[in-house]
C-alpha cells in the first residue's frame, strides 16, 4: 500500500508541522500545498488522500472548496478535514458531508488521525481492485440511491451530465458506464454516439438507464445498440443482480475471445 498524502494548509503553523511530522513518522510521503486551485491542480494525481488543515481563512476560499469538491467527486479522492467545529461546518457548506471521509475537531488526537488515514488507504486499496462503474444521471436522488446500492461490490463514480461523463472518460476508463437515457442538454444517445466515435474509449461498455418500460420506449433504446438497458424502477436486488450478470457474462466472453486468438 502506497502511503502518500497531500496536506493542504495555509502557511506554516506549529500544529500543521506537528501533523506533517506524525504522518512522516508513520512512513507517509507528505506533499504540502497551499489551498489554491493552481497548486492542487498540479499535484492532485500524486495521492488519493487529502488532509485539509482548516483555519479562519476558510471563509475566503469558496472557489477552492468547490473545486476540491469536484475533484473528490469526479476522481474518487479521500478527504479528511481538520479544524474547529465552525471551520468544518463552513467547509461542508461547499463540500457535502458525504464526500468527507473523516473530520477531526481541534483539539484532537493526532495518532487517531494517522490511524484513520491508514484505514482509509487500506480500504481504498481494496476498492481499487473492484470493477469501476461510471454512473451518469441528472437526478441527484437516483444517483445517491444507486451509488449506495452498488458501492457494496463496485467502485462507483457519479457525474450529473453527459459533458461531465465525457470529461471523466477522457482521463479514466471505467469498466462500465450506466447512462441515463433522458438527460437535458446532452442526452444519453448523444453521449453514446460520442463515445462510440472515439477509438480511445469506444470499447467501454454502456448500459442505458431508462424510466420507461413500455415496448415502444424499450425498442427505441435497444435500437441504439447499447450493451444493455436497465429500468430505473428496478428494486435494489434486481439492479445489483443485473450488473453482476453483465460482468459475469463479459468475463466468460473475454476468456472465450482470448482462447480463440
Amino acid at each position: 500500500m502506497k502511503k502518500n498524502v497531500i496536506f493542504i494548509a495555509k502557511g506554516k503553523s506549529f500544529m500543521a508541522n506537528t501533523i506533517v511530522k506524525n504522518l512522516q513518522d508513520a512512513d507517509y510521503d507528505v506533499l504540502q500545498i497551499e489551498p489554491e486551485i493552481a497548486a492542487i491542480t498540479e499535484c492532485k494525481g500524486e495521492s488519493d488522500l487529502f488532509v485539509f488543515y482548516l483555519g479562519p481563512f476558510v471563509d475566503d476560499i469558496a472557489n477552492f472548496l468547490v473545486y476540491l469538491k469536484d475533484i473528490c467527486t469526479e476522481e474518487d479522492k479521500l478527504l479528511i478535514l481538520v479544524g474547529t467545529a465552525t471551520e468544518i461546518e463552513t467547509a461542508t457548506e461547499s463540500i457535502p458531508k458525504a464526500l468527507v471521509a473523516g473530520s477531526f475537531e481541534r483539539p484532537f488526537d493526532i495518532k487517531k488521525l494517522v490511524e484513520q488515514a491508514d484505514w482509509l488507504l487500506r480500504a481504498n486499496d481494496d476498492l481499487s481492485r473492484r470493477k469501476n462503474i461510471l454512473l451518469v444521471d441528472d437526478d441527484g436522488t437516483f444517483l445517491k440511491m444507486a451509488k449506495d446500492w452498488l458501492s457494496g461490490k463496485y467502485r462507483v463514480t457519479i457525474v450529473t451530465s453527459g459533458a461531465q461523463a465525457l470529461m471523466y472518460i477522457a482521463d479514466n476508463k471505467p469498466d462500465l458506464i450506466l447512462l441515463d437515457y433522458e438527460m437535458p442538454v446532452t442526452s444519453g444517445p448523444q453521449v453514446l454516439e460520442m463515445i462510440r466515435s472515439e477509438t480511445k474509449v469506444d470499447s467501454i461498455p454502456v448500459i442505458f438507464l431508462t424510466g420507461k418500460g413500455d415496448r415502444e420506449s424499450v425498442m427505441k433504446v435497444v435500437s441504439l445498440k447499447p450493451d444493455g438497458y436497465l429500468l430505473k424502477t428496478m428494486p435494489r436486488d434486481k439492479l445489483i443482480a443485473a450488473v453482476d450478470e453483465f460482468f459475469e457474462k463479459k468475463k466468460y466472453k473475454d476468456l472465450h475471445d482470448k482462447n480463440i486468438q
